[in-house]
Order: structure tokens, then C-alpha cells, then sequence
């Protein structure tokens, strides 16, 4: 204790400030890669932005210090970069470059995240999008750090924002659903959003014929059934909802747009998923679906193309897809051509040019990326390879100054550079991989993969690593490696549970030593073996989550254990735990990892629900069991989330990573932090692995999620620390320098022996046995010869086939038994069936294995139970359902439907079925009926009324009686109108016809609605008089059969005692009777004697009389039978007649009923349209209030840029006017000198610098689409820079006058310069003048078209309330009309009475005596006419004089007019201040004279620049005019020479041969052309050919 107390106290003395500093950072983009100038690409990657140098690939970090890093922008012309944080209402940085100084941070009032960033490409603008729940879209000046303008809400995930580089005020944001330009205005400091939504075509390309759902105007009119409103108002919608409804029916799938791009014409580009390129007009944002020319195969895979990225070039656009080409469309008119452009490995996602435009920079969805370079020559560069997913695990090679190592989920394997972090090289394992670990012993590695094997690598070379050895251990994936800190053992840890135990040297081909089961979900497995130790102690967590435990496993694995394996395992491969030392350990609270220090005395465990770091002492004696550890030391930890916990190579330091992304360094005796650094954050889940190199100076770090690799350095360590781990690492290195060369060594013949054998190892072995078929066991063991076994599962089979072997005899003894016992069986079976039925046994009663019988039973008594269980489901849905329709249909029925069948005929009569009234319908029918009774009542009294005023000398007296009478006789009159205006035959049914109102009365809705619950009362059952007096009948029969039935029963028992019941003797009695023969009837005829035979005469006697009198009664009988049956047939035919009778009132009453209904849904139909149209007005009321809303905010606005434009100008103006006023003052000043010297300096204060505009490269210029971008803050800036500077040396003394003093000279420089500084501003101020006129007016537009909608709206309700009145009054009536009886004219039936109207007859009659009487007074008037017409001429006669005098009186005026009175002399008459104007227009004069002065001279420098161009382009056609003359005269030497030869040789002949060659030229030439003539008629033919077949097949576009 004394020692470990020393320690820990010269640890705390070493700990003094220790830092980490990032040297590098590996990681690959998973946003778009960003240019931040010519030879600058960045991108972000965990908590980092990483620069990489195109031409030397030399990286950058820059490291967000908030966590991770969100969204990326670059700014290529102030090159700088902007990135947002991911943390709670995030912030926005922005670094220069390439200082990474931090220039600004924004704060906006986002919650969440920001999804976008994009820099406008003049000026000083940013716009952010963000997500959730915000949707806020903002305008930054991020040089100010102020937010200009934003909007809320845009209900829209934003995929792609991008401003027009050619106009800063222009902004679209595209998702996939939607595409969106806001338009930026702005007055003066104010900043304003404006949206335009772009219309879509559908999916196929073809456009939607939107409707107006506002002001719907091509609705038609229905002149029955009333105005026919827009598909809002039937839906009952009067809000916000009401302006965008649409039915699903009306709704069709638009396009969905993927990318967008910006043309120098300020039009868009518009990629869609369907494969439609669209263009979007920049002048009224319509959009047109450019038609693809096809020039490949119809069955080519690549005919179809979604764009996923667009980038704008000249004359059309690159565009990308998912097939790893790039694409050149090339776009003329309303057509584009493909063209194949290049090809990359994997699907390109971006593409994006350099700001010169002679790079292009291609993105794949790994995440590589390319530069390809244009020129004569295109060169394409791979400046980023991406590693095939995100890295698993790290390592250091030993020693770890050189190399490291990371794995991929895809089981790519990389070596990189420890000092530059460079890919070394990359090997592919062609399998998913978990885990890696590199082995201190030797240079190798080991790679675990998700199927259950360790790959082993040789690391000899690091620039070609090569997989040496594989082990199939389990099929369980690998989820640990672990090397011992010596490298004797490799350990591995699989999701089963299973901890194998390899042996590391190479020497040893990685033998398998055996396994050790812990539980499953292994979370942590730490070593420790000591340089002067034999044993290697292992510990192993593992969670118990029924208890909410953890569990601590600790075992001893001795280094003579890889010599003598046998020993320490199994035959089945386990370690045997008495020799391994193996001892349990349970802590009672759950913990996320566990590590042992190296003097084996402590544990230290980091909790994993609570943010605490506990150190548990071990027991210093064994134990058996499981001992229950508790917490020695308690410290709490900054971290939050599960954590891991690791040693450092030295084990005096203690790691510690959670899910918050920091790494901490602690003192493992005082668990004091003296380090820390958050490399990774918690939105990547932190820190997936940590490795240290041997010396503890190199630390790796790899992200969880974020998939990026830190590498770490000590910036700052104290000099004891520095001194342990050295001291450590060179003891190490030093003990085991043998061990590793030999190893080495042994590692070398394994690659050897490996390129020899093939890739598959000895321990991985196929399966290839032939057992015998009788065993159980191997019956397992047979499968496919071709399937991979694992070590695992050959070392049980191995174990099976020792225990088959020796149990072979035991076994085969057994089987002889079975077999005599199931011949047995078979007896006993056979004797079974021979004995009787009741002595037979089941079947199952002879199975032997109960256990077996048992299970068999229970499994169909399960499934039995199961089956009926469905069955009772099944049974009880069908009653429950049966029990519905049962309610529904008879038991809420207070009628029940009956029937009545004819005998005779097929005619069934059928009641009307009603179900019974609820009390709120009960309720509302008495309210009903009330009203109606008092309605009644108060027209009684009306009447009374009006008969009172009218005939006052009678007087009527009644009774009480004759007055209620009357009362119901008023009421019926009043109500009983004719049928054909009730509208039914309901009055024929009993229905009183005070329950119906007039058909023409009915106009409000209460009215209507009281109608149809009256017109719902259930009809009496109608009962005839004589079936009144029947009724009585029967029910006076029956209550003298009750009273009988009460009294004393006397009589009737005497009847039975005496008669037997019966009174008198009835026929059928007699005839019952049976006359019994004489006894002597039995002996023969001659055996009787004379008695006898006279008493069988009177026995035949009886016997004739009995069967006569049957005779008799059987046909009485039969006539009473025929006579029954007559009465039957009549009654029968009877109730037939009457059952038709009552079909037939039946099918009246069902048009009665019929009529009713046809009145009610007449009633609620109006009721339904009524609703609909007081939705509608209630709607317009909403929207005309929401319009009133906005006409006060548009006038406001008006107003309010009114004044600020007021107060604008004024500035402007005195601005001007002191611009003017320097201008005049000039002379003023400088009055001392003389006035030569005055005008001299005049001219100087006049002239100013010629700023030379940057020369542009002619082939950047051609390459570049979008040229000088205007509207630059910085280039405005730049060049009041240089003019400042061109002002500073024309202030140089050098261009003073002679004569002119220094101090005159300094003044008016100072003079001139404040000038041109005014000048500056009144240019400044003029440029936000024409923008805030130009706002006033764009807000003058919108006042005006808002009070337009205003108008269109108040029209909408006028017509709307007419319509409603016209409803209101036009009612639809139902009339019955009876069949002969309707006149129509040339026997034409008309289905449409829409002019027609339904009046009383003394309407015509009172109309025509009105016409009659109109007559007459117009024949009056006629006369009257006649006699004032002769007054007439000389009305006109005197009314043409007073035209001449008028136009007499008007050429005088216009005489007067023409006189010559010039515009000067009106100007100064009505101009008040005509001085100041003069004054005015002199300026402006002098003005325009400067600027032509100054365009004068640029003209004279052209041209003399020009006669320049020309003079030294005369000079060089001299000089060519001089070479050409030079060569002329020698060919005119060799011609002449020529000549003479030929002259010499035979000019004839020659001559002759030379015409017959021109002549046979000449033919031929002629020949051609009449072939070329007729083959372009034949084009012409064809091209017209093949426009009618294109336009015939090709749909037409309309221009829009």
C-alpha cells in the first residue's frame, strides 16, 4: 500500500497542464463538395471542414468546437466559408480563408438545425433555410451580422437553395415536391421576401388546366335545381382551406423536381425524377418540358435519365444519373440532345465547375471525388478516394510512429501514414468485418467479420498488405480482438458469448487453444500481462438484464497454455475452468465497461445509467461463487450516455469516451482529468474506439456515426509523464525485439506457404463424412460436402465421433433390444386385432414412449383448442353480426313487416315496416305540431278580422260546440288546397291536411324543415264501418265466453256421470256402431237350430238397415262436403278480390308515400343548397375580410415607402445640390490667382482617372458562361479603391502648373478629392433611388391588383345574394297532373320548362284590362302626337340658325388660338421660379456636355487605338506582300523554263490533250449536277416527308 501510495503521489506531482492538439483528419463528404477558389475544394466531416489543395493534395482542418458541423457555403469572391452547428439553437460561422479566422458568428432564432446555406455571387448576402419547426427562410449581410428579412413557415422540406448569379435578388428553393423563386426587394435599409410558386406540369409532361377555385367563371348555370356553386362550398369549407380545395378525383401527380441550375438569361433548369428537363422563364416563370431528341436504341438501359445533379455550361448543361455517367445536354430552342461525356466508378451526386470554368469537380455517392480538367487535352484526377463506408475500428502498427490501420463494414482494409495521414495502400477482404487489432509480436494484424472468421494480415510491407491466415471460429459475428499488451494471445469475442483464445505468433499458425464461454452481449474484454509475469489475466463484462446487474467474468490464461492446449481444454475445445483460474464477479448496478490495472488489485467501472467512474477492489483471497464487488472510489465524470473505458500501453493513464464525442485522459490513481478533447459530438454518437501508439505520443480516435478518423498529438505534456511512457515503450520493444523478428520471420513463410495452399486455412475444414445411418448423431452430422464448418462445430463433431466410437458396443446392445421389443409390439398388435371390440385396445395404448405419447396428445389437444377458439371467434363474429342485422332490421321496428298471400293468384300484399320514433323526434314533432296548431289559430283569428272590417252589421253567436266545429272547418278550408298544388295524394290516406302547407309558401328554412318533420308522421290504420261493427261482435262473444267460463261447473260433471257428456245421440255416433254377430255364428249353418236362424235373420236384418243408413250419411255427406267446399272457393275468391282491391290501394298508398319523399328530398335538397350558399357568402366574407386586411397592410406599405422615398430624395437632392454647389464654388475659392491659372485648375477639377478595367482572358471569357457579374459590393468597392489610388498620383506635385503655388495646389487637391467623393455618393444614392422607385411601384401594383380581387369579390356577393334571392323565391313545386289532360303544340314532348311560369288565371284577366286601358291611352296619345309634330319644323328651323352661329363663334375662337405666342414665353408665365429652373437646366446641359466630352475622348483613344491595330496590321501584309512578290517571281521562272520545255517537246499535242481532259472535266462536272439536282429534290421530298411523319406523331407545343 506504502508503494501504490507512492505512486500515485509522484503522479499527481508529474500532472501539470497537458493538451492535445488535431495534426490531421480522415473523413469522406456526405454533403456537397464546395470550391473555395481555383485550387481550393472543402467539405465537412464529423466536427471538422476539411480543405484539400487540388494540385498538391495537401488537407486543412478547421474544427467546429460546438460539435458537429451542420450545413457548409462558400463565398469563391471574399473566399470565405460558412458552416452551422448542430447544438441547440445553432449558430452560423464564417472563417476566411486561407487564415481560418474567424470573420463573424450569426445568431437567428432557429431552434433545431439549419438545413441550407448559400452565398449570393454579388453583394453581401447569405441565405439560411431552416428545418423543423421553424421552415424559416432568412436573408443574412453577414459582414454586418444583421438578418435582413426572413419568412416562417414554407411548410416545405428544402432540398437545394441557390441564388441567380447574375442577379442577388432573385433566390430559388427547390424540394422534391415543389419548386419556389422569392424575389429579394429592397428600399433603401428595408428588406423584403416576395414568393412565386412555379406550376408544375404532371408526371407525364402534359399541363393541368387549373381552375380558378376562388372565382370559379365557366360554371354552369342550372335553371331547376338553382346556381351551381364551386366544389368549397358543397364541401361546407368557408377558411383558409376553402382557396385550395381540390376533391382526391381532381388531384393528379406533378413532377418531382431533383436538382435546379441558373442560366446567364436569369431562366432555370429544372431536372426531374421522371426524366423531364424543364426550363422556367426568368420573365414570367412559366415552365416548358423540353422534347428529348432520341439518337439511341429504344432498348438501350440508359435511353431513360433522372437527372440527380445539374451544372450550367454554354449551350446547355452537364447532368449526371445513377448509372456513373455524366451527361452533356445540349439545348437548342425547345429540343436538347444527350451526349455522352464521361464515365466514373459508382453513381455521380454532384457536379460543380471551378470558378474559372476550366475544371469540373465530380462527386460520387461514396464519397470520392474527382477534378476533371479541361483543355486540349482533358485530364481527369482522382483527388479523393473514399473508403468503402464508415470505419469500424482503428489501430496503430506496432510500434505506431509510422502506420496505422482502419477497417470498413465492407472489409476494406487501409494503411495509413502516421505523419500526413496519406493512404498507403488498401486491401478488400470481400466480406462484412466488425473489428480490427494489430498484434504487438509481430507486424500483423487481425480483421473479425460479421460471419464468424479472423482474418490475419501481413503488415511486413505497409505498402502491400496481404491476408496470410483465416480461422472459421463460430457462426456468430465477431464483435471483439483483443491482443494481450505482450501479443501472446489474441482474443476473441463472439455475440454468443464465446471467448476464443488464439494463439498470435505466426510460428504457431495462429493455433486455436481452446474457448471460454461468458455470457452474451459482451461488452467489454480488457488483458494484462505484464513484462515480468507468466500469466496473462483476462476480464470479461457482460450485462444481466433481468436483474439490472453486471456481471464480471475474470480467468488466467498461463503462457505454458500454447504448449500444452490439451491439457487446459476439453475435448469439445473449453478451457477447463480449475485451470484457468476462472472466478465470478457481480456488481449491482449496471455497467457500460470494465478494465483491470495492471497490479490486478482494482477494476475500474464506468456506469452506465449514472455519469460516475467506480473503482471496485478484488478480493486478495479466492473465492467460489460469485462475490459481489463494491465501489471503492467514486468519481464523476463530465460525460453523459454510455461510456468505455480503456488502459493506456503504460497503464498509468485511464481513457474515457461516451456518446458526447469527448476523449478524457485521467490519472488511474486519482481518476483526476488532466486532459480532454472533443474530437466527435453526440449527433454522431460519439467516439466508436480510441487507440494509443506504444509510446503513448499518437492517438487515434474514430467517430461512431460521423465517420471520421482524428488523429492526436500531444501538444503540451509534463516531462515525467513523457519519461514513463518512453521508459515503458523502450523496455518493451526492447524485451521482445527477438521475439518479433523471429516472428516476422515465421510470418513470411505463412504468406508463402499461403500463396501455395490457396486462400483456406488449415483449421477451416468441409464437411466430408460417411457414418453409419443407424446413429442418431451422425445422421446429424451428414449435410453438404461443399458447406464451411467452423472450429466450434468441428471440435463437437470431433468429440462425437470419440464418444460414437467408444460407446459403439453399448449402443449396438441396445439397438438388438429395441428391435426384439418393437417385434413384440408388433405381435401384440397383430394378437389385438383378432379379439372382440370390447377387448381391443386404442392404437397409442401400444407406444412405448409415453413421454413422447404425452406431448403428441397435448400438441393435438392444442391444436384442437386453437382451432375451436377460431371456430368460437368465427361462430361469435356470425351472431354478432346476425344480432346487427336482427336489431337493424325487426327489433327496432315498432311496425313489424307482415304479408298477405293471395289463394288463387301470385299476389302478395306487403305492410310498411317503421321503425319507432326516438324522443328527440317526438320532441321536435310536438314542437312542430304546436307551431302549426298556433299558426292555425292566428289565421282564424286574421280572418275573423278581415270578415269584422268588412261586413260590421253581421254578428255571428255559436255555441262552444258549433264553434269547434267551425274552428276545424276553417282549418281544413284554409288548408285543403287541391291536390295538384299538395303536391301527393296523401289526403286520400287519412293524413289531415293541416299537416301540409302550401307548396308556395315554403321560403324560409325553418319552414322547410318543419314541412319534413310533419310530412314524417305515421299514418292511422284506415278502418271500415262495418269492420268497426264486427270488432264490437267478437268483442262482446268473447266477454260472455269469460263469464261463462267463471261460473260453478256443476252441470257439466252431472252430464258426464250420467251420459257420459252427450245429450242425444249424434249420426256420426250411429255410425260408429258396430252390431256384434251371434255367439252360434261360430258353428256350422247345420247345427243351428230354428231359434238361432231366426235371430240371425234379424242379425242380417240390422246389419242391411246399419249399412243403408251409412249409405245415406255418406251422401249427405258428400253433398254438405261439395256445398263446404263452394262456400270455400267464394270466400276464398272473395278475399282474392278483396286482396286485390287492397294491392291496388297499396300501390297508391306507396305513390303517395313515393310523392312525399320526392318532396322531402325536393326539401332537402333546397335545404342542402340553401347551406351551400351561405357557405359560399360566408366564405367570400372571410376572404373579402382577409383582402381588406391586406389592402390596409398594401397601404401602409404604400405609404410608408412614400415617405421614405420623400425623405430619400431629399437627401439625394441635397446631396446633389452641394455636389452643384462645389461645382459653382469653385472659382469662388480659388478667386486669388490669376484666372488663366483658374481655368487650368478648372480643367483639372474636371478631369478624372481612367480606371482600367481588368483584362479578361479571351479563353476564360469563352469559357465562363455567366461573365462580370453585376452588382458587386465588393467590385464597387475595389474600384472607388483604385479611383482613390488614381486620385493619389494625379495629386502628385508633378502635375501642378507652373507658376502655382504648393499650398493653392494642396488645397484644391483636397478639393477635387472631395468632389469625387460626393460624386461617389451621388451615384450611390441615385442607384437606391431608382430601387425604392422602383419598390414604390411594385407595391403600387399590388395595392391595385389586391383592390381589384377587393371589387371582384364585392361582385361575387352581389350576384351571389341574387342568386339566393332568386332561389329563395323561385320555388320547385311538385304538381300532380292527371293523364289526357296536357295540350302540347305539334305533339313535341318538352322535358325542359325553363321559361315556364305558373300564375292564376285572374292575373291574365286583371292584365289584359290593364293592356285594354293602355290601349286607349295610347290612341290618345297619338292624336296629341299629331297635333304638336306641325311645331316640329320650326323647332329645327330655328335650331340649325343657332348651329350656324355656333360654328362661326368657334372658327373665331380658333383664330384667337393659332395666334403665335412661343413655349419660352408660357414657361416664364406659369413658371413661378424660372430663374432657378434656367439654373437647373444650364447644370444638366453642362452635365451632358461633360459626358460627351468624356465620349468623345474614349472615342478619339479607340480610334486612335484602332489606326494603331490597322497601321501595324499594314506593315505586316507588306512584309507578306513583299515575301508572296519575292516567291512569285521565282515561280514565274520556273513557269517560263516550263514552258519552253513544253514548247520544245510539242506544244500542239499537248495543247489538244489539255482541251480533250477540260472537255471530258466539263462533261462529267455537267453530269454531277444533274444528279446532285435531282437527289436534292428527292431530300426535299423526304425532309417533307419526315416533318409530316414527326408532326403526325410528335404532340404540337403551343408557345406560351
Amino acid at each position: 500500500m506504502a508503494q501504490s501510495r507512492e505512486l500515485e503521489e509522484r503522479h499527481l506531482a508529474a500532472l501539470g497542464s497537458a493538451s492535445l492538439s488535431v495534426r490531421w483528419v480522415q473523413g469522406f463528404p456526405k454533403q456537397n463538395v464546395h470550391f473555395v477558389n481555383d485550387s481550393t475544394i472543402c467539405y465537412p466531416s464529423g466536427n471538422f471542414v476539411i480543405f484539400i489543395n487540388i494540385e498538391t493534395k495537401k488537407k486543412t482542418i478547421l474544427q467546429c468546437m460546438n460539435g458537429i458541423v451542420g450545413v457548409v457555403a462558400t463565398n469563391v469572391p471574399y473566399e470565405v466559408v460558412a458552416f452551422s452547428d448542430r447544438k441547440l439553437k445553432p449558430f452560423i460561422y464564417i472563417y476566411n480563408f486561407p487564415e481560418l479566422t474567424r470573420r463573424t458568428k450569426l445568431k437567428g432564432n432557429v431552434l433545431l438545425d439549419y438545413t441550407l446555406l448559400s452565398f449570393s455571387y454579388c453583394g453581401t448576402y447569405l441565405a439560411s433555410c431552416s428545418s423543423l419547426p421553424e421552415f424559416e427562410l432568412a436573408l443574412w449581410n453577414w459582414e454586418s451580422s444583421i438578418i435582413l428579412c426572413k419568412k416562417s413557415q414554407l411548410s416545405m422540406d428544402v432540398s437545394q437553395m441557390t441564388f441567380n448569379p447574375m442577379n442577388w435578388h432573385q433566390l430559388c428553393l427547390s424540394s422534391p415536391s415543389s419548386v419556389t423563386v422569392w424575389t429579394i426587394e429592397r428600399s433603401n435599409e428595408e428588406y423584403y421576401l416576395k414568393a412565386n410558386s412555379i406550376k408544375l406540369p404532371m408526371e407525364d409532361g402534359s399541363f393541368f388546366n387549373e381552375k380558378d377555385l376562388i372565382f370559379p367563371s365557366s360554371m354552369p348555370k342550372d335553371p331547376i335545381y338553382g346556381p351551381v356553386l364551386p366544389l368549397s362550398a358543397i364541401a361546407g369549407l368557408a377558411g383558409k382551406e376553402a382557396e385550395t380545395f381540390r376533391p382526391r378525383d381532381d388531384l393528379y401527380p406533378l413532377l418531382h423536381p431533383t436538382m435546379h441550375c441558373w442560366t446567364p438569361t436569369s431562366d432555370l433548369y429544372v431536372g426531374c425524377e421522371e426524366g423531364h428537363l424543364l426550363v422556367i422563364s426568368g420573365e414570367n416563370w412559366k415552365v416548358t418540358v423540353l422534347n428529348k431528341i432520341e439518337d439511341r436504341p429504344l432498348m438501350d438501359e440508359r435511353n431513360f435519365i433522372s437527372p440527380v445533379t445539374l451544372a450550367y455550361q454554354k449551350g446547355g448543361v452537364l447532368a449526371s444519373g445513377i448509372d456513373g455517367f455524366v451527361y452533356s445536354f445540349i439545348i437548342k430552342d425547345s429540343y436538347y440532345k444527350v451526349e455522352d461525356f464521361l464515365q466514373v466508378e459508382g453513381s455521380v451526386e454532384h457536379l460543380m465547375f471551378s470558378p474559372s470554368y476550366k475544371m469540373l469537380l465530380i462527386q460520387t455517392n461514396k464519397g470520392s471525388v474527382y477534378i476533371y480538367t479541361f483543355g486540349e487535352e482533358p485530364t481527369l484526377d482522382l483527388v479523393l478516394e473514399a473508403c468503402a463506408g464508415k470505419f469500424q475500428s482503428v489501430d496503430f502498427i506496432t510500434p505506431g510512429n509510422k502506420h496505422c490501420m482502419t477497417v470498413t463494414h465492407s472489409g476494406e482494409v487501409c494503411v495509413w501514414h502516421v505523419e500526413d495521414g496519406t493512404c498507403v495502400s488498401r486491401t478488400y477482404l470481400k466480406t462484412p468485418a466488425t473489428v480490427l487489432a494489430c498484434s504487438p509480436s509481430s507486424l500483423s494484424a487481425a480483421v473479425g467479420t460479421v460471419g464468424g472468421s479472423v482474418h490475419f494480415i501481413d503488415l511486413r510491407d505497409a505498402r502491400s498488405p496481404q491476408p496470410v491466415h483465416r480461422v472459421f471460429l463460430s457462426e456468430s459475428s465477431v464483435q471483439h480482438l483483443v491482443y494481450d499488451q505482450r501479443g501472446i494471445y489474441l482474443l476473441v469475442g463472439t455475440s454468443e458469448g464465446y471467448i476464443f483464445v488464439i494463439n498470435a505468433n505466426p510460428s504457431s499458425l495462429f493455433q486455436i487453444l481452446g474457448f471460454v464461454e461468458v455470457g452474451k452481449d459482451i461488452l467489454q474484454i480488457s488483458t494484462v500481462s505484464l513484462l515480468d509475469s507468466d500469466i496473462v489475466e483476462v476480464t470479461a463484462l457482460t450485462p444481466l438484464s433481468e436483474t439490472g446487474r453486471s456481471k464480471l467474468e475474470m480467468f488466467t490464461l498461463p503462457k505454458i497454455l500454447t504448449q500444452a492446449s490439451l491439457r487446459f481444454a476439453d475435448e469439445r475445445g473449453r478451457l477447463k475452468d480449475e485451470l484457468i483460474h476462472k472466478f465470478l464477479y457481480e456488481i449491482e448496478h449496471p455497467l457500460s465497461s470494465a478494465v483491470l490495472d495492471f497490479q490486478s488489485k482494482r477494476v475500474y467501472g464506468f456506469c452506465k445509467e449514472v455519469p460516475y467512474i467506480c473503482s471496485y477492489l478484488l478480493p486478495e483471497q479466492n473465492h467460489s461463487g460469485i462475490c459481489i464487488l463494491k465501489p471503492y472510489q467514486k468519481v464523476q465524470c463530465k460525460h453523459y450516455g454510455p461510456g468505455m473505458l480503456s488502459l493506456s500501453p503504460h497503464g498509468s493513464w485511464l481513457i474515457s469516451r461516451a456518446k458526447c464525442g469527448t476523449l478524457c485522459i485521467r490519472d488511474i490513481y486519482s481518476l483526476e482529468t488532466f486532459v480532454s478533447c472533443r474530437s466527435h459530438s453526440h449527433q454522431g454518437h460519439g467516439i466508436q474506439s480510441v487507440r494509443f501508439s506504444l509510446d503513448g505520443q499518437n492517438i487515434l480516435v474514430n467517430g461512431r456515426e460521423d465517420g471520421t478518423l482524428v488523429y492526436l498529438r500531444w501538444r503540451r505534456l509534463g516531462g515525467n509523464l513523457t519519461s514513463e511512457t518512453l521508459q515503458y515503450c523502450q523496455q518493451l520493444l526492447t524485451i521482445m525485439s527477438n521475439t518479433v523478428e523471429e516472428e516476422n520471420n515465421y510470418l513470411s513463410l505463412a504468406c508463402s506457404n499461403s500463396e501455395v495452399l490457396g486462400p483456406e486455412s488449415e483449421h477451416t475444414i468441409y464437411e466430408d463424412v460417411s457414418l453409419s445411418v443407424d446413429s442418431s448423431q451422425e445422421a446429424l452430422l451428414q449435410a453438404d460436402n461443399t458447406k464451411e464448418i467452423p472450429w466450434i462445430q468441428q471440435k463437437s463433431q470431433e468429440a462425437i465421433r470419440m464418444e460414437v466410437k467408444l460407446f459403439s458396443n453399448k449402443r449396438r446392445e441396445i439397438k438388438t433390444g429395441i428391435k426384439e421389443l418393437a417385434k413384440t409390439v408388433l405381435n401384440m398388435m397383430e394378437e389385438n386385432e383378432t379379439v372382440e371390440n370390447i377387448a381391443k385396445l386404442e392404437q397409442q395404448e401400444f407406444g412405448l414412449d409415453l413421454e413422447e405419447l404425452q406431448s403428441l396428445h397435448e400438441a393435438s389437444e392444442e391444436e384442437i383448442e386453437k382451432i375451436r377458439k377460431d371456430v368460437e371467434m368465427h361462430n361469435l363474429a356470425k351472431r354478432y353480426l346476425a344480432e346487427l342485422i336482427k336489431e337493424e332490421c325487426w327489433n327496432s321496428m315498432a311496425v313489424k313487416g307482415r304479408a298477405l298471400k293471395c289463394f288463387h293468384i301470385p299476389c302478395v300484399v306487403e305492410n310498411f315496416p317503421m321503425k319507432e320514433r326516438t324522443d328527440e323526434e317526438l320532441k321536435n314533432l310536438k314542437r312542430v305540431l304546436q307551431q302549426k296548431k298556433m299558426e292555425i289559430e292566428c289565421l282564424k283569428l286574421r280572418k275573423e278580422t278581415i270578415e269584422f272590417q268588412s261586413s260590421i252589421t253581421l254578428v255571428k253567436k255559436h255555441d262552444e260546440e258549433e264553434d269547434e266545429e267551425e274552428d276545424d272547418d276553417v282549418a281544413v278550408k284554409n288548408t285543403n288546397l287541391p291536390n295538384y298544388l299538395l303536391g301527393s295524394q296523401s289526403t286520400d290516406f287519412g293524413v289531415h291536411a293541416s299537416l301540409l302547407s302550401s307548396q308556395l309558401e315554403l321560403h324560409s328554412r325553418e319552414e322547410k324543415i318543419n314541412q319534413i318533420i310533419l310530412l314524417k308522421i305515421t299514418v292511422q290504420k284506415y278502418v271500415n264501418p262495418w269492420q268497426k261493427v264486427k270488432a264490437e261482435l267478437i268483442a262482446t262473444h268473447e266477454m260472455e265466453a269469460g263469464i261463462l267460463s267463471q261460473a260453478p261447473d256443476t252441470r257439466r260433471r252431472a252430464l258426464m256421470d250420467m251420459m257420459g257428456g252427450v245429450l242425444e245421440v249424434k249420426k256420426e255416433d250411429i255410425l260408429r256402431m258396430v252390431i256384434p254377430p251371434p255367439a252360434f255364428i261360430v258353428k256350422p249353418d247345420a247345427l243351428w237350430s230354428e231359434e238361432e236362424k231366426k235371430h240371425f235373420k234379424d242379425y242380417e236384418k240390422k246389419v242391411k238397415d246399419l249399412n243403408e243408413e251409412r249409405d245415406k250419411y255418406r251422401k249427405s255427406l258428400e253433398a254438405e262436403l261439395r256445398k263446404l267446399q263452394n262456400s270455400i272457393q267464394e270466400s276464398t275468391q272473395n278475399f282474392d278480390d278483396y286482396l286485390k282491391r287492397l294491392f291496388e290501394r297499396r300501390v297508391k298508398a306507396e305513390m303517395a308515400v313515393n310523392q312525399e319523399e320526392l318532396k322531402i328530398n325536393n326539401l332537402i335538397f333546397s335545404l342542402l343548397l340553401d347551406e351551400e350558399i351561405n357557405s359560399r357568402e360566408t366564405f367570400l366574407n372571410n376572404y373579402l375580410t382577409r383582402k381588406q386586411e391586406e389592402k390596409n397592410q398594401t397601404s401602409e406599405a404604400i405609404q410608408k415607402a412614400r415617405e421614405d422615398l420623400d425623405v430619400y430624395k431629399e437627401h439625394y437632392d441635397n446631396l446633389l445640390a452641394e455636389d452643384k454647389v462645389l461645382d459653382r464654388s469653385f472659382k469662388k475659392e480659388f478667386s486669388e490667382i490669376p484666372s488663366h491659372q483658374v481655368d487650368i485648375l478648372y480643367k483639372l477639377f474636371k478631369r478624372r482617372p481612367r480606371i482600367p478595367k481588368p483584362k479578361v482572358h479571351s479563353d476564360a471569357s469563352s469559357i465562363v458562361p455567366f461573365g462580370e457579374r453585376p452588382g458587386s459590393g465588393k467590385l464597387n468597392k475595389d474600384a472607388f479603391a483604385q479611383l482613390m489610388k488614381a486620385m493619389d498620383d494625379m495629386d502628385s506635385i508633378q502635375y501642378m502648373p507652373e507658376g502655382l503655388d504648393t499650398s493653392v495646389w494642396e488645397h484644391f487637391c483636397m478639393t477635387r478629392r472631395v468632389k469625387v467623393e460626393n460624386e461617389q455618393k451621388v451615384k450611390q444614392k441615385a442607384a437606391g433611388l431608382v430601387e425604392m422607385v422602383a419598390f414604390l411601384r411594385k407595391r403600387v401594383e399590388e395595392d391595385e391588383k389586391v383592390q381589384e380581387e377587393i371589387e371582384k369579390v364585392f361582385q361575387e356577393l352581389v350576384l351571389l345574394q341574387e342568386e339566393k334571392v332568386k332561389f329563395q323565391l323561385n320555388l320547385t313545386i311538385q304538381i300532380l297532373l292527371k293523364q289526357g289532360q296536357i295540350e302540347l303544340e305539334n305533339f313535341q314532348l318538352l322535358l325542359e320548362y325553363s321559361d315556364a311560369i305558373l300564375i292564376n288565371k285572374n292575373i291574365i284577366e286583371d292584365l289584359n284590362s290593364v293592356i285594354r286601358a293602355q290601349g286607349q291611352k295610347k290612341v290618345a296619345s297619338m292624336m296629341e302626337s299629331k297635333d304638336i309634330h306641325k311645331g316640329i319644323f320650326q323647332i329645327e328651323w330655328e335650331h340649325k340658325k343657332m348651329e350656324m352661329e355656333m360654328e362661326d363663334l368657334n372658327q373665331k375662337a380658333w383664330d384667337i388660338q393659332m395666334l403665335f405666342f412661343s413655349r419660352e414665353r408660357q414657361k416664364y408665365l406659369s413658371e413661378p421660379d424660372y430663374e432657378t429652373l434656367i439654373a437647373i437646366q444650364i447644370g444638366i446641359m453642362e452635365q451632358t456636355i461633360a459626358v460627351l466630352d468624356q465620349t468623345h475622348k474614349k472615342n478619339v483613344e479607340n480610334c486612335k487605338k484602332l489606326l494603331k491595330k490597322l497601321a501595324k496590321f499594314s506593315n505586316q501584309k507588306d512584309v507578306a506582300n513583299y515575301t508572296l512578290s519575292c516567291n512569285l517571281r521565282e515561280e514565274l521562272v520556273a513557269v517560263s523554263e516550263r514552258k519552253d520545255i513544253c514548247n520544245a517537246l510539242g506544244s500542239k499535242l499537248t495543247c489538244e490533250k489539255i482541251a480533250k481532259e477540260r472537255f471530258e472535266n466539263m462533261m462529267q462536272q455537267q453530269k454531277l449536277t444533274s444528279i446532285s439536282k435531282e437527289q436534292a429534290e428527292q431530300i426535299l421530298v423526304l425532309q417533307a416527308e419526315v416533318e409530316r411523319l414527326r408532326m403526325k406523331t410528335f404532340p404540337a407545343l403551343i408557345p406560351m
